[in-house]
């Protein structure tokens, strides 16, 4: 019995020398490649072959990947997808938010007001490497900001980016029917208007608590870790009706790894190494709408 695959290349630029490299490396594995097609745009290519491969258990597609992965030049990534996700009805986009559906890390940006970016920014890179729990690593970031008046909120509401083609993604999704949501160690009150705007079906992010007008230091409620990321994946798809084999995880930091790993295809986005070597597929451009 064969399963459908498809092999999805993207990168900057797409060379025919490095597709021929893809194919032989496909059909050395045992892939019988059955249609190819190429799109793209100014900004980058897409390179989309059909596979059949006979009887590709779970181990079996894990193997195709790390080969295609081992064998990626420079500049080019490849997905490999099972049809059956592709071609899914409904399907469930779920995403991190700080350094994937936005640019930046919003905690910096508030330790900025403080004069601690540096320091914060040393244990977010730390804790995104998975060197340093989660939760115990936010508590400590956010003690910085004790003290700060609650408008600082709002001037670094107003200085975070989506990322480039993170609007489009959304919107693509949204018209094919399917559920978008993201779960994020950040905060509400700037994840907030980020999610009503692109009209997201479900967000939660941790809740910084404010009192008579000034930031305490503290977080309400339990933190939004990895295992939460994961657990939110399951519920929403469960609300949705979706089959976990028809979700897609997208993040960036050691706290995405569950839900990454929970989701049909787990896609780290300009990752650090222990994501990406873990990842189903990577994108490493800027461009969060090549997913």
């Amino acid at each position: 019995m064969s399963s459908n695959l498809t092999a999805v290349s993207y990168g900057v630029n797409l060379s025919l020398s490095e597709l021929e490299h893809l194919r032989k490396v496909l059909s050395g594995s045992g892939a019988s490649l059955t249609s190819e097609s190429r799109s793209g745009d100014d900004r980058f290519g897409v390179y989309t072959i059909s596979l059949a491969v006979d009887g590709a258990t779970v181990a079996d597609l894990s193997g195709l990947r790390r080969r295609v992965a081992d064998a990626a030049a420079p500049g080019m990534d490849t997905a490999i997808v099972a049809d059956a996700l592709r071609d899914a009805s409904r399907k469930l986009l779920i995403m991190d938010v700080d350094s994937t559906l936005i640019q930046q890390e919003v905690i910096e940006l508030l330790a900025a007001h403080a004069g601690k970016r540096e320091e914060v920014a040393a244990v977010t890179e730390a804790a995104m490497r998975g060197e340093l729990d989660f939760a115990q690593s936010l508590h400590a970031r956010v003690a910085v900001l004790a003290g700060l008046p609650a408008a600082v909120v709002d001037a670094v509401r107003a200085e975070v980016r989506l990322s480039e083609g993170a609007a489009e993604l959304v919107a693509a999704f949204k018209a094919a029917g399917h559920a978008v949501a993201v779960v994020s160690g950040g905060f509400n009150q700037i994840l907030r208007p980020i999610a009503e705007e692109l009209g997201l079906d479900y967000w939660i992010a941790n809740e910084l608590e404010i009192v008579d007008g000034f930031l305490t230091g503290k977080v309400l409620g339990d933190v939004i870790d990895r295992a939460a990321k994961e657990k939110y994946l399951r519920e929403w798809a469960a609300a949705e009706g979706i089959d976990l084999e028809h979700t897609i995880a997208v993040g960036d930091g050691a706290n995405d790894l569950d839900m990454l790993g929970a989701a049909g295809i787990g896609v780290a986005f300009n990752a650090k190494p222990a994501v990406r070597a873990v990842a189903d597929a990577a994108i490493n451009m800027p461009y969060l709408d090549a997913v």
